[in-house]
Protein backbone atom coordinates (compact mmCIF):
# COMPACT_ATOMS: atom_id res chain seq x y z
CA UNK A 1 0.00 0.00 0.00
CA UNK A 2 2.35 2.68 -1.14
CA UNK A 3 2.26 6.74 -1.96
CA UNK A 4 1.64 5.47 -5.62
CA UNK A 5 -1.02 3.23 -5.00
CA UNK A 6 -2.84 5.84 -2.88
CA UNK A 7 -2.17 8.53 -5.50
CA UNK A 8 -4.20 6.31 -8.27
CA UNK A 9 -6.84 6.16 -6.29
CA UNK A 10 -7.40 9.29 -5.17
CA UNK A 11 -7.27 10.39 -8.94
CA UNK A 12 -9.90 7.11 -10.11
CA UNK A 13 -12.13 9.16 -7.58
CA UNK A 14 -11.68 13.18 -8.76
CA UNK A 15 -12.19 11.79 -12.37
CA UNK A 16 -15.50 9.75 -11.31
CA UNK A 17 -16.61 12.94 -9.48
CA UNK A 18 -16.03 14.85 -12.55
CA UNK A 19 -17.42 13.32 -15.46
CA UNK A 20 -20.52 12.99 -12.86
CA UNK A 21 -22.46 15.80 -13.32
CA UNK A 22 -21.94 16.51 -16.79
CA UNK A 23 -22.77 13.26 -17.40
CA UNK A 24 -25.79 13.07 -16.08
CA UNK A 25 -26.96 16.17 -17.23
CA UNK A 26 -26.94 14.82 -20.69
CA UNK A 27 -28.48 12.14 -19.50
CA UNK A 28 -31.81 13.87 -17.72
CA UNK A 29 -31.96 15.19 -21.95
CA UNK A 30 -31.46 11.84 -23.20
CA UNK A 31 -34.16 10.39 -20.77
CA UNK A 32 -36.80 13.25 -21.95
CA UNK A 33 -38.07 12.42 -24.90
CA UNK A 34 -38.70 16.38 -26.04
CA UNK A 35 -34.99 17.07 -24.89
CA UNK A 36 -32.62 18.53 -27.20
CA UNK A 37 -29.06 17.56 -27.89
CA UNK A 38 -26.03 19.07 -29.88
CA UNK A 39 -26.21 15.80 -31.81
CA UNK A 40 -30.17 15.99 -33.18
CA UNK A 41 -28.82 17.27 -36.51
CA UNK A 42 -27.20 13.58 -36.96
CA UNK A 43 -29.32 11.45 -34.70
CA UNK A 44 -32.86 12.82 -34.92
CA UNK A 45 -33.37 11.74 -38.53
CA UNK A 46 -32.38 8.13 -37.44
CA UNK A 47 -34.68 8.66 -34.03
CA UNK A 48 -37.72 9.27 -36.83
CA UNK A 49 -37.12 6.24 -38.96
CA UNK A 50 -37.17 4.12 -36.27
CA UNK A 51 -40.01 4.82 -34.90
CA UNK A 52 -41.64 4.71 -38.28
CA UNK A 53 -39.80 1.21 -38.68
CA UNK A 54 -41.21 -0.25 -35.77
CA UNK A 55 -44.75 1.99 -35.95
CA UNK A 56 -44.33 3.63 -32.68
CA UNK A 57 -45.97 6.79 -31.74
CA UNK A 58 -43.24 8.84 -29.70
CA UNK A 59 -46.15 10.97 -28.58
CA UNK A 60 -48.01 7.82 -26.34
CA UNK A 61 -47.00 6.98 -23.75
CA UNK A 62 -47.09 3.49 -21.37
CA UNK A 63 -48.51 2.82 -18.21
CA UNK A 64 -46.68 0.22 -16.21
CA UNK A 65 -48.15 -2.69 -17.42
CA UNK A 66 -47.56 -1.31 -20.97
CA UNK A 67 -44.28 -0.86 -20.24
CA UNK A 68 -43.42 -3.57 -18.95
CA UNK A 69 -44.97 -5.89 -21.44
CA UNK A 70 -43.01 -4.13 -24.55
CA UNK A 71 -39.77 -4.78 -22.41
CA UNK A 72 -40.39 -8.12 -22.26
CA UNK A 73 -41.32 -9.12 -25.66
CA UNK A 74 -38.39 -6.85 -26.76
CA UNK A 75 -35.88 -8.85 -24.47
CA UNK A 76 -37.74 -11.89 -25.57
CA UNK A 77 -37.19 -11.45 -29.27
CA UNK A 78 -33.84 -10.48 -29.04
CA UNK A 79 -32.96 -13.26 -26.80
CA UNK A 80 -34.30 -15.75 -29.68
CA UNK A 81 -32.56 -13.81 -31.81
CA UNK A 82 -28.62 -14.31 -30.17
CA UNK A 83 -29.85 -18.01 -29.92
CA UNK A 84 -30.61 -18.56 -33.50
CA UNK A 85 -27.10 -16.93 -34.41
CA UNK A 86 -25.49 -19.02 -32.04
CA UNK A 87 -26.94 -22.29 -33.05
CA UNK A 88 -26.56 -21.57 -37.23
CA UNK A 89 -22.85 -19.87 -36.41
CA UNK A 90 -21.32 -22.32 -38.62
CA UNK A 91 -23.26 -21.56 -41.57
CA UNK A 92 -23.33 -17.50 -41.25
CA UNK A 93 -20.60 -15.60 -42.50
CA UNK A 94 -17.49 -13.86 -40.94
CA UNK A 95 -16.47 -17.14 -39.70
CA UNK A 96 -12.47 -17.62 -40.90
CA UNK A 97 -12.03 -20.15 -38.03
CA UNK A 98 -14.86 -21.99 -39.36
CA UNK A 99 -16.00 -22.70 -35.47
CA UNK A 100 -18.93 -24.97 -35.30
CA UNK A 101 -22.44 -24.03 -34.10
CA UNK A 102 -22.87 -24.07 -29.73
CA UNK A 103 -24.44 -26.99 -27.97
CA UNK A 104 -28.06 -25.88 -27.02
CA UNK A 105 -27.44 -25.60 -23.48
CA UNK A 106 -24.67 -23.16 -23.68
CA UNK A 107 -26.27 -21.48 -26.68
CA UNK A 108 -29.19 -21.10 -24.22
CA UNK A 109 -27.13 -20.30 -21.58
CA UNK A 110 -25.12 -17.38 -23.48
CA UNK A 111 -28.56 -15.88 -25.25
CA UNK A 112 -30.15 -15.34 -21.75
CA UNK A 113 -26.57 -14.64 -20.35
CA UNK A 114 -26.38 -11.40 -22.93
CA UNK A 115 -30.08 -10.53 -22.63
CA UNK A 116 -29.84 -9.96 -18.65
CA UNK A 117 -26.92 -8.26 -19.18
CA UNK A 118 -25.66 -10.77 -17.07
CA UNK A 119 -22.72 -11.82 -19.70
CA UNK A 120 -21.18 -14.75 -17.80
CA UNK A 121 -19.43 -17.20 -20.63
CA UNK A 122 -19.45 -20.85 -19.99
CA UNK A 123 -16.75 -20.90 -22.94
CA UNK A 124 -13.41 -19.12 -24.39
CA UNK A 125 -14.56 -16.59 -26.79
CA UNK A 126 -11.81 -16.62 -29.04
CA UNK A 127 -12.21 -20.71 -29.42
CA UNK A 128 -16.45 -20.45 -29.54
CA UNK A 129 -17.70 -17.25 -31.09
CA UNK A 130 -16.99 -16.31 -34.46
CA UNK A 131 -16.80 -12.80 -35.80
CA UNK A 132 -20.26 -12.53 -36.70
CA UNK A 133 -21.21 -13.88 -33.19
CA UNK A 134 -18.90 -11.44 -31.45
CA UNK A 135 -20.78 -9.09 -33.53
CA UNK A 136 -24.36 -9.23 -34.48
CA UNK A 137 -25.06 -11.63 -31.59
CA UNK A 138 -23.31 -10.73 -28.39
CA UNK A 139 -22.13 -6.63 -29.09
CA UNK A 140 -25.28 -5.61 -30.40
CA UNK A 141 -27.69 -7.38 -27.27
CA UNK A 142 -24.39 -5.02 -24.92
CA UNK A 143 -26.22 -2.30 -26.38
CA UNK A 144 -29.97 -3.53 -26.04
CA UNK A 145 -29.43 -4.83 -22.18
CA UNK A 146 -27.56 -1.91 -21.02
CA UNK A 147 -30.61 0.34 -22.73
CA UNK A 148 -33.30 -1.73 -21.08
CA UNK A 149 -31.23 -0.88 -17.91
CA UNK A 150 -31.00 2.90 -17.90
CA UNK A 151 -35.04 2.82 -19.16
CA UNK A 152 -36.31 0.88 -16.31
CA UNK A 153 -34.31 3.64 -13.95
CA UNK A 154 -35.84 6.32 -15.99
CA UNK A 155 -39.15 4.86 -15.53
CA UNK A 156 -39.29 4.51 -12.09
CA UNK A 157 -37.27 8.20 -11.39
CA UNK A 158 -40.23 9.21 -13.65
CA UNK A 159 -42.66 7.39 -11.61
CA UNK A 160 -41.77 9.01 -7.96
CA UNK A 161 -40.96 12.83 -9.83
CA UNK A 162 -44.24 12.52 -11.38
CA UNK A 163 -47.80 13.02 -9.78
CA UNK A 164 -51.32 11.94 -10.21
CA UNK A 165 -50.15 10.74 -13.65
CA UNK A 166 -51.03 7.19 -14.94
CA UNK A 167 -48.17 6.74 -17.52
CA UNK A 168 -43.91 6.48 -16.82
CA UNK A 169 -42.54 7.11 -20.25
CA UNK A 170 -42.52 5.28 -23.72
CA UNK A 171 -40.18 2.30 -23.73
CA UNK A 172 -39.56 2.22 -27.37
CA UNK A 173 -38.76 5.77 -27.26
CA UNK A 174 -36.38 5.23 -24.08
CA UNK A 175 -34.59 2.58 -25.20
CA UNK A 176 -33.93 4.28 -29.04
CA UNK A 177 -32.94 7.74 -27.44
CA UNK A 178 -30.86 5.77 -25.35
CA UNK A 179 -28.49 4.02 -27.34
CA UNK A 180 -28.23 6.76 -30.33
CA UNK A 181 -27.93 9.73 -28.51
CA UNK A 182 -25.64 8.15 -25.22
CA UNK A 183 -24.58 4.61 -25.63
CA UNK A 184 -23.48 5.06 -29.36
CA UNK A 185 -21.64 8.27 -29.05
CA UNK A 186 -19.76 7.42 -26.17
CA UNK A 187 -18.80 3.73 -27.62
CA UNK A 188 -17.38 4.85 -30.40
CA UNK A 189 -15.12 7.59 -28.61
CA UNK A 190 -14.17 4.64 -26.36
CA UNK A 191 -13.38 2.40 -29.07
CA UNK A 192 -11.33 5.04 -30.74
CA UNK A 193 -9.19 5.47 -27.43
CA UNK A 194 -8.93 1.67 -27.02
CA UNK A 195 -7.20 1.21 -30.65
CA UNK A 196 -5.15 4.27 -29.85
CA UNK A 197 -3.73 1.74 -27.19
CA UNK A 198 -3.29 -1.49 -28.94
CA UNK A 199 -6.13 -3.27 -28.61
CA UNK A 200 -7.21 -4.70 -32.25
CA UNK A 201 -10.26 -3.95 -34.26
CA UNK A 202 -10.22 -5.96 -37.57
CA UNK A 203 -11.14 -9.08 -39.85
CA UNK A 204 -8.44 -11.09 -39.99
CA UNK A 205 -7.97 -14.88 -39.56
CA UNK A 206 -6.13 -15.83 -36.43
CA UNK A 207 -2.58 -15.49 -36.42
CA UNK A 208 -0.41 -18.54 -36.24
CA UNK A 209 3.00 -18.14 -34.68
CA UNK A 210 5.80 -20.49 -34.56
CA UNK A 211 7.42 -21.32 -31.32
CA UNK A 212 11.16 -20.29 -30.80
CA UNK A 213 11.18 -22.96 -27.87
CA UNK A 214 8.53 -25.89 -28.82
CA UNK A 215 6.99 -27.39 -25.41
CA UNK A 216 5.54 -30.47 -24.21
CA UNK A 217 2.54 -30.82 -22.35
CA UNK A 218 0.25 -33.56 -21.15
CA UNK A 219 -3.33 -33.84 -22.50
CA UNK A 220 -6.66 -35.80 -21.79
CA UNK A 221 -6.30 -38.72 -24.61
CA UNK A 222 -9.62 -38.14 -26.21
CA UNK A 223 -11.20 -41.45 -28.60
CA UNK A 224 -11.59 -41.16 -32.25
CA UNK A 225 -15.33 -39.07 -31.19
CA UNK A 226 -13.62 -36.84 -29.43
CA UNK A 227 -14.46 -38.43 -26.01
CA UNK A 228 -12.17 -38.05 -23.09
CA UNK A 229 -10.31 -41.59 -22.18
CA UNK A 230 -10.64 -42.82 -18.24
CA UNK A 231 -8.60 -46.19 -16.86
CA UNK A 232 -10.33 -48.88 -15.21
CA UNK A 233 -10.88 -47.19 -12.17
CA UNK A 234 -12.00 -43.90 -13.86
CA UNK A 235 -8.72 -41.66 -14.17
CA UNK A 236 -7.99 -39.70 -17.19
CA UNK A 237 -5.60 -41.53 -19.58
CA UNK A 238 -2.77 -38.69 -20.19
CA UNK A 239 -1.18 -38.74 -23.13
CA UNK A 240 2.14 -35.80 -24.03
CA UNK A 241 1.76 -33.50 -26.43
CA UNK A 242 4.28 -31.10 -28.19
CA UNK A 243 3.15 -27.62 -29.26
CA UNK A 244 4.91 -26.09 -32.09
CA UNK A 245 3.02 -23.03 -32.86
CA UNK A 246 0.85 -20.41 -30.83
CA UNK A 247 -2.74 -19.26 -32.27
CA UNK A 248 -2.99 -15.42 -31.44
CA UNK A 249 -6.40 -14.08 -31.65
CA UNK A 250 -7.86 -11.32 -34.50
CA UNK A 251 -10.88 -9.85 -35.26
CA UNK A 252 -13.43 -7.03 -33.98
CA UNK A 253 -12.48 -6.19 -30.39
CA UNK A 254 -12.47 -2.78 -29.74
CA UNK A 255 -15.89 -1.95 -30.71
CA UNK A 256 -17.09 -4.85 -28.29
CA UNK A 257 -14.98 -3.85 -25.34
CA UNK A 258 -16.53 -0.15 -25.36
CA UNK A 259 -20.07 -1.18 -24.80
CA UNK A 260 -18.64 -3.76 -22.85
CA UNK A 261 -17.32 -1.39 -20.15
CA UNK A 262 -19.56 1.41 -20.70
CA UNK A 263 -22.55 -0.64 -20.52
CA UNK A 264 -21.23 -2.75 -17.77
CA UNK A 265 -22.19 -6.40 -19.55
CA UNK A 266 -18.79 -8.03 -19.09
CA UNK A 267 -18.84 -10.22 -21.81
CA UNK A 268 -14.59 -10.99 -22.57
CA UNK A 269 -14.23 -11.15 -26.00
CA UNK A 270 -10.85 -13.91 -24.97
CA UNK A 271 -11.25 -16.25 -22.37
CA UNK A 272 -8.67 -14.08 -20.11
CA UNK A 273 -10.99 -10.93 -20.19
CA UNK A 274 -9.38 -7.93 -19.08
CA UNK A 275 -5.92 -9.39 -18.82
CA UNK A 276 -5.57 -10.79 -22.31
CA UNK A 277 -2.97 -7.93 -23.16
CA UNK A 278 -4.94 -6.95 -26.30
CA UNK A 279 -8.57 -6.41 -24.35
CA UNK A 280 -6.47 -4.64 -21.79
CA UNK A 281 -2.93 -3.14 -23.86
CA UNK A 282 -2.04 -0.52 -21.38
CA UNK A 283 -2.03 0.97 -17.31
CA UNK A 284 -3.96 3.95 -19.30
CA UNK A 285 -6.60 1.47 -20.51
CA UNK A 286 -6.92 -0.60 -17.44
CA UNK A 287 -7.74 2.90 -16.08
CA UNK A 288 -9.80 4.34 -18.44
CA UNK A 289 -12.39 1.03 -18.77
CA UNK A 290 -12.26 0.99 -14.33
CA UNK A 291 -13.82 4.43 -15.25
CA UNK A 292 -16.18 3.48 -17.69
CA UNK A 293 -17.45 1.00 -15.34
CA UNK A 294 -18.80 3.46 -13.03
CA UNK A 295 -19.26 6.67 -15.07
CA UNK A 296 -23.37 6.29 -16.03
CA UNK A 297 -24.12 4.37 -12.97
CA UNK A 298 -23.03 7.51 -11.14
CA UNK A 299 -24.01 10.03 -13.38
CA UNK A 300 -27.69 8.53 -13.26
CA UNK A 301 -27.92 9.67 -9.55
CA UNK A 302 -27.41 13.25 -10.73
CA UNK A 303 -30.38 12.83 -13.08
CA UNK A 304 -32.17 11.19 -10.21
CA UNK A 305 -31.86 14.79 -8.48
CA UNK A 306 -32.49 16.87 -11.56
CA UNK A 307 -36.07 14.77 -12.18
CA UNK A 308 -37.26 15.18 -8.96
CA UNK A 309 -35.89 19.00 -8.37
CA UNK A 310 -34.03 17.88 -5.42
CA UNK A 311 -29.95 18.09 -5.91
CA UNK A 312 -29.47 17.23 -2.43
CA UNK A 313 -31.27 14.12 -2.69
CA UNK A 314 -29.31 12.78 -5.81
CA UNK A 315 -25.70 13.74 -3.79
CA UNK A 316 -27.02 11.34 -0.85
CA UNK A 317 -27.41 8.80 -2.90
CA UNK A 318 -24.20 9.04 -4.55
CA UNK A 319 -22.62 9.79 -1.21
CA UNK A 320 -23.96 6.73 0.02
CA UNK A 321 -22.66 4.45 -3.31
CA UNK A 322 -19.06 6.03 -2.60
CA UNK A 323 -19.19 5.27 1.00
CA UNK A 324 -19.59 1.40 0.23
CA UNK A 325 -17.59 1.84 -2.65
CA UNK A 326 -14.44 2.92 -0.69
CA UNK A 327 -15.47 0.34 1.85
CA UNK A 328 -15.08 -2.47 -0.69
CA UNK A 329 -11.57 -1.43 -1.59
CA UNK A 330 -10.19 -0.78 1.38
CA UNK A 331 -10.66 -4.70 2.77
CA UNK A 332 -10.03 -6.14 -0.51
CA UNK A 333 -6.70 -4.44 -1.25
CA UNK A 334 -5.33 -4.68 2.45
CA UNK A 335 -6.36 -8.51 2.21
CA UNK A 336 -4.82 -9.06 -1.16
CA UNK A 337 -1.41 -7.27 0.53
CA UNK A 338 -1.37 -8.81 3.10
CA UNK A 339 -1.24 -12.17 1.27
CA UNK A 340 -1.37 -15.52 2.55
CA UNK A 341 0.24 -16.18 5.07
CA UNK A 342 0.89 -20.16 3.91
CA UNK A 343 2.45 -18.02 1.07
CA UNK A 344 4.93 -16.74 3.26
CA UNK A 345 5.90 -19.54 5.24
CA UNK A 346 7.10 -20.75 1.99
CA UNK A 347 9.49 -17.81 1.29
CA UNK A 348 7.24 -15.56 -0.09
CA UNK A 349 8.04 -12.14 1.01
CA UNK A 350 4.88 -9.95 2.95
CA UNK A 351 5.45 -7.42 0.65
CA UNK A 352 4.64 -9.40 -2.50
CA UNK A 353 0.97 -9.80 -0.78
CA UNK A 354 -1.14 -12.18 -2.57
CA UNK A 355 0.14 -12.07 -6.24
CA UNK A 356 -1.57 -15.74 -7.25
CA UNK A 357 -3.81 -14.97 -10.53
CA UNK A 358 -2.85 -11.47 -11.12
CA UNK A 359 -1.26 -10.48 -14.13
CA UNK A 360 2.60 -8.89 -13.16
CA UNK A 361 1.53 -5.59 -15.62
CA UNK A 362 -1.75 -4.74 -13.12
CA UNK A 363 -0.06 -5.90 -9.69
CA UNK A 364 -2.40 -5.95 -6.63
CA UNK A 365 -3.65 -2.30 -6.21
CA UNK A 366 -4.73 -2.47 -10.11
CA UNK A 367 -6.75 -5.60 -9.61
CA UNK A 368 -8.02 -5.52 -6.50
CA UNK A 369 -9.26 -2.08 -7.26
CA UNK A 370 -10.74 -3.49 -10.49
CA UNK A 371 -12.41 -6.59 -8.84
CA UNK A 372 -14.10 -4.05 -6.48
CA UNK A 373 -15.69 -1.69 -9.48
CA UNK A 374 -16.55 -4.36 -11.36
CA UNK A 375 -18.71 -6.16 -8.70
CA UNK A 376 -20.42 -2.78 -7.72
CA UNK A 377 -20.58 -2.23 -11.41
CA UNK A 378 -22.85 -5.29 -12.05
CA UNK A 379 -20.21 -5.92 -14.52
CA UNK A 380 -17.84 -9.02 -14.96
CA UNK A 381 -15.03 -7.93 -16.43
CA UNK A 382 -12.16 -8.97 -14.66
CA UNK A 383 -8.21 -8.45 -15.09
CA UNK A 384 -7.17 -10.89 -12.74
CA UNK A 385 -9.04 -14.15 -11.35
CA UNK A 386 -11.46 -13.85 -8.25
CA UNK A 387 -10.74 -17.36 -7.61
CA UNK A 388 -6.89 -16.54 -6.17
CA UNK A 389 -7.93 -13.79 -4.10
CA UNK A 390 -7.64 -14.56 -0.21
CA UNK A 391 -10.66 -15.29 1.20
CA UNK A 392 -11.29 -12.18 2.27
CA UNK A 393 -10.13 -10.21 -0.72
CA UNK A 394 -13.14 -12.63 -2.62
CA UNK A 395 -15.68 -12.08 -0.06
CA UNK A 396 -15.31 -8.25 -0.99
CA UNK A 397 -16.83 -8.89 -5.09
CA UNK A 398 -19.01 -11.50 -3.56
CA UNK A 399 -20.60 -9.35 -1.21
CA UNK A 400 -21.18 -6.21 -3.73
CA UNK A 401 -23.22 -8.51 -6.02
CA UNK A 402 -24.81 -9.55 -2.74
CA UNK A 403 -26.22 -6.36 -2.02
CA UNK A 404 -28.21 -6.27 -5.10
CA UNK A 405 -24.88 -3.61 -6.68
CA UNK A 406 -26.19 -0.89 -5.80
CA UNK A 407 -23.40 0.49 -5.05
CA UNK A 408 -23.22 2.42 -8.58
CA UNK A 409 -24.20 -1.00 -10.08
CA UNK A 410 -25.10 -1.67 -13.08
CA UNK A 411 -26.21 1.16 -15.71
CA UNK A 412 -29.60 1.56 -14.33
CA UNK A 413 -29.25 -1.36 -12.50
CA UNK A 414 -27.72 0.25 -9.28
CA UNK A 415 -30.30 3.32 -9.57
CA UNK A 416 -33.18 1.30 -9.18
CA UNK A 417 -31.71 -0.81 -7.38
CA UNK A 418 -30.53 1.33 -4.45
CA UNK A 419 -33.82 3.16 -4.85
CA UNK A 420 -35.60 0.52 -3.94
CA UNK A 421 -33.45 0.38 -0.33
CA UNK A 422 -34.16 3.82 -0.43
CA UNK A 423 -37.77 3.27 0.19
CA UNK A 424 -37.41 0.54 2.71
CA UNK A 425 -34.94 3.36 4.75
CA UNK A 426 -37.48 5.60 4.74
CA UNK A 427 -40.49 3.10 5.94
CA UNK A 428 -37.68 1.80 8.83
CA UNK A 429 -37.58 5.75 9.57
CA UNK A 430 -41.42 6.45 9.34
CA UNK A 431 -41.97 3.08 12.13
CA UNK A 432 -39.31 4.56 14.12
CA UNK A 433 -41.18 7.68 14.83
CA UNK A 434 -44.29 6.50 14.50
CA UNK A 435 -45.60 8.24 11.22
CA UNK A 436 -46.45 7.14 7.55
CA UNK A 437 -43.77 6.85 5.89
CA UNK A 438 -42.93 9.59 2.60
CA UNK A 439 -40.45 9.53 0.19
CA UNK A 440 -40.14 12.90 -1.70
CA UNK A 441 -43.63 13.77 -0.10
CA UNK A 442 -44.96 10.69 -1.68
CA UNK A 443 -46.85 8.16 1.24
CA UNK A 444 -45.40 5.10 0.86
CA UNK A 445 -48.16 2.32 1.35
CA UNK A 446 -48.04 -1.14 1.83
CA UNK A 447 -48.87 -2.21 -1.77
CA UNK A 448 -45.31 -0.62 -2.50
CA UNK A 449 -43.48 -2.04 0.26
CA UNK A 450 -44.96 -5.29 -0.48
CA UNK A 451 -43.36 -4.89 -4.61
CA UNK A 452 -39.97 -3.93 -2.60
CA UNK A 453 -40.08 -7.14 -0.62
CA UNK A 454 -41.02 -8.98 -3.19
CA UNK A 455 -37.74 -7.80 -5.36
CA UNK A 456 -35.68 -8.34 -2.48
CA UNK A 457 -37.02 -11.99 -2.10
CA UNK A 458 -36.06 -13.07 -5.33
CA UNK A 459 -33.08 -12.30 -5.33
CA UNK A 460 -32.36 -14.20 -1.85
CA UNK A 461 -34.15 -17.17 -2.94
CA UNK A 462 -32.87 -17.47 -6.36
CA UNK A 463 -28.78 -16.98 -5.18
CA UNK A 464 -29.29 -19.45 -1.61
CA UNK A 465 -32.13 -22.09 -3.53
CA UNK A 466 -29.80 -22.63 -6.54
CA UNK A 467 -26.78 -23.21 -4.19
CA UNK A 468 -28.42 -25.16 -1.93
CA UNK A 469 -29.44 -27.77 -4.69
CA UNK A 470 -25.89 -27.99 -6.52
CA UNK A 471 -24.21 -28.19 -3.41
CA UNK A 472 -26.61 -31.65 -2.78
CA UNK A 473 -25.95 -32.94 -6.07
CA UNK A 474 -23.76 -34.94 -8.03
CA UNK A 475 -23.88 -32.70 -11.25
CA UNK A 476 -23.42 -29.41 -8.71
CA UNK A 477 -20.11 -31.07 -7.11
CA UNK A 478 -18.79 -32.61 -9.85
CA UNK A 479 -18.08 -29.03 -11.46
CA UNK A 480 -15.83 -28.50 -8.81
CA UNK A 481 -12.07 -28.08 -8.93
CA UNK A 482 -11.77 -27.58 -5.01
CA UNK A 483 -13.25 -29.14 -1.53
CA UNK A 484 -14.30 -27.34 1.45
CA UNK A 485 -15.40 -23.65 1.97
CA UNK A 486 -13.73 -22.63 -0.95
CA UNK A 487 -15.34 -25.20 -3.08
CA UNK A 488 -19.10 -23.71 -1.70
CA UNK A 489 -17.87 -20.28 -2.35
CA UNK A 490 -16.88 -21.08 -6.41
CA UNK A 491 -20.45 -22.30 -6.57
CA UNK A 492 -22.12 -19.10 -4.11
CA UNK A 493 -20.43 -16.90 -5.99
CA UNK A 494 -22.04 -18.73 -9.46
CA UNK A 495 -25.49 -18.16 -8.75
CA UNK A 496 -24.97 -14.88 -6.87
CA UNK A 497 -23.07 -13.65 -9.98
CA UNK A 498 -26.13 -15.31 -12.04
CA UNK A 499 -29.06 -13.63 -9.78
CA UNK A 500 -27.08 -10.49 -9.79
CA UNK A 501 -26.35 -10.26 -13.53
CA UNK A 502 -22.95 -9.66 -13.13
CA UNK A 503 -21.24 -12.72 -14.88
CA UNK A 504 -17.89 -12.59 -13.03
CA UNK A 505 -17.03 -15.92 -11.45
CA UNK A 506 -14.79 -17.87 -9.43
CA UNK A 507 -12.66 -19.62 -12.02
CA UNK A 508 -12.24 -23.14 -10.36
CA UNK A 509 -16.05 -24.29 -11.24
CA UNK A 510 -16.22 -25.80 -14.30
CA UNK A 511 -19.70 -24.75 -15.56
CA UNK A 512 -20.26 -25.41 -18.84
CA UNK A 513 -22.25 -28.84 -18.48
CA UNK A 514 -26.09 -28.92 -19.35
CA UNK A 515 -27.16 -28.61 -15.99
CA UNK A 516 -25.37 -25.22 -14.96
CA UNK A 517 -25.57 -23.93 -17.78
CA UNK A 518 -29.54 -24.53 -17.72
CA UNK A 519 -30.07 -23.55 -14.04
CA UNK A 520 -27.61 -20.51 -14.57
CA UNK A 521 -30.10 -19.44 -16.91
CA UNK A 522 -32.64 -19.39 -15.17
CA UNK A 523 -30.86 -17.91 -12.30
CA UNK A 524 -29.85 -15.02 -14.57
CA UNK A 525 -33.81 -14.72 -16.17
CA UNK A 526 -35.62 -14.51 -12.91
CA UNK A 527 -32.51 -12.42 -10.97
CA UNK A 528 -33.22 -9.75 -13.95
CA UNK A 529 -37.14 -9.63 -14.96
CA UNK A 530 -38.42 -10.87 -11.34
CA UNK A 531 -37.07 -7.99 -10.04
CA UNK A 532 -37.52 -5.43 -13.00
CA UNK A 533 -41.59 -6.05 -12.98
CA UNK A 534 -42.22 -5.26 -9.13
CA UNK A 535 -40.40 -2.61 -9.60
CA UNK A 536 -42.33 -1.00 -12.63
CA UNK A 537 -45.49 -1.94 -10.66
CA UNK A 538 -43.68 0.26 -8.09
CA UNK A 539 -43.11 3.16 -10.96
CA UNK A 540 -46.35 2.95 -11.62
CA UNK A 541 -47.96 3.49 -8.28
CA UNK A 542 -45.36 6.00 -7.18
CA UNK A 543 -46.85 8.01 -10.03
CA UNK A 544 -50.22 7.80 -9.40
CA UNK A 545 -49.89 9.29 -5.58
CA UNK A 546 -50.11 13.15 -5.24
CA UNK A 547 -46.84 14.79 -3.53
CA UNK A 548 -47.97 16.32 -0.02
CA UNK A 549 -46.05 19.41 1.18
CA UNK A 550 -43.28 18.53 3.87
CA UNK A 551 -43.88 19.49 7.00
CA UNK A 552 -41.72 18.93 10.81
CA UNK A 553 -42.02 15.41 10.96
CA UNK A 554 -40.79 14.45 7.49
CA UNK A 555 -37.44 12.18 7.35
CA UNK A 556 -34.92 14.44 4.93
CA UNK A 557 -33.70 12.09 2.44
CA UNK A 558 -30.26 14.42 2.09
CA UNK A 559 -27.47 15.37 4.77
CA UNK A 560 -25.82 12.56 6.74
CA UNK A 561 -28.53 10.76 8.94
CA UNK A 562 -30.46 9.72 5.79
CA UNK A 563 -26.67 9.23 4.11
CA UNK A 564 -25.96 6.76 7.25
CA UNK A 565 -29.38 4.79 7.52
CA UNK A 566 -29.16 4.32 3.87
CA UNK A 567 -25.33 2.27 3.89
CA UNK A 568 -27.06 0.83 7.61
CA UNK A 569 -30.23 -0.85 5.20
CA UNK A 570 -28.14 -1.84 2.52
CA UNK A 571 -25.40 -3.58 4.47
CA UNK A 572 -27.54 -5.04 7.16
CA UNK A 573 -30.24 -6.66 4.60
CA UNK A 574 -27.31 -7.75 2.81
CA UNK A 575 -25.39 -9.22 6.05
CA UNK A 576 -28.82 -10.95 7.69
CA UNK A 577 -29.51 -12.55 4.49
CA UNK A 578 -26.25 -13.78 3.78
CA UNK A 579 -24.05 -13.71 6.43
CA UNK A 580 -24.84 -17.62 7.27
CA UNK A 581 -23.94 -18.55 3.64
CA UNK A 582 -20.53 -16.37 3.60
CA UNK A 583 -19.62 -17.56 7.39
CA UNK A 584 -19.34 -21.45 6.46
CA UNK A 585 -17.90 -19.77 2.99
CA UNK A 586 -14.99 -17.51 2.73
CA UNK A 587 -15.16 -16.30 6.65
CA UNK A 588 -14.29 -19.77 7.88
CA UNK A 589 -11.85 -20.74 4.92
CA UNK A 590 -9.94 -17.25 5.90
CA UNK A 591 -9.60 -18.48 9.64
CA UNK A 592 -8.42 -22.05 8.28
CA UNK A 593 -6.05 -20.29 6.16
CA UNK A 594 -4.50 -18.95 9.03
CA UNK A 595 -4.16 -22.58 10.44
CA UNK A 596 -2.17 -23.67 7.73
CA UNK A 597 -5.15 -25.10 5.47
CA UNK A 598 -5.39 -25.22 1.79
CA UNK A 599 -8.65 -25.96 -0.57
Amino acid sequence: MNPHQWLELAVYVAALVLVTKPLGLWINRVLDPGGRTWLDPVMRPLEKLTYRVLRVDPAREHDWKQYTFAMLAFSLVSCLFTYAILRLQFYLPLNPQKLGALAPHLAFNTAVSFTTNTNWQSYGGEATMSYFSQMAGLAIHNFFSAAVGIAIAGALVRGVARQTAETIGNFWVDITRIMFLLLLPICVVLAVFLVSQGMIQNFKPYTVARLIEPQTISVQKTDENGKPVTDAKGNPVMVNQTLATQTIVQGPMASQIAIKMLGTNGGGYTNANAAHPFENPTPLSNFVQMLALLCIGSALTCHLGRETKNQKHGWAVWTAMFTMFLAGVMVCWWAEARGNPIHQKLGVAIADGNMEGKEARFGIFDSALFATVTTDASCGAVNSMHDSFTPLGGLVPLFNIQTGEVIFGGVGAGLYGMLIFVILAVFIAGLMVGRTPEYLGKKIEAYDVKMVMLAFVILAFLILGFTAWACASDWGKAGLNNAGPHGLSEILYAYTSGAGNNGSAFAGLNANTPWYDTTLGIDMLLGRFGMIVPLLALAGSLSRKKIVPASVGTFPVSGVTFVVLLVGTVVLVGALTFLPALAIGPIVEHFLMLQGHVF
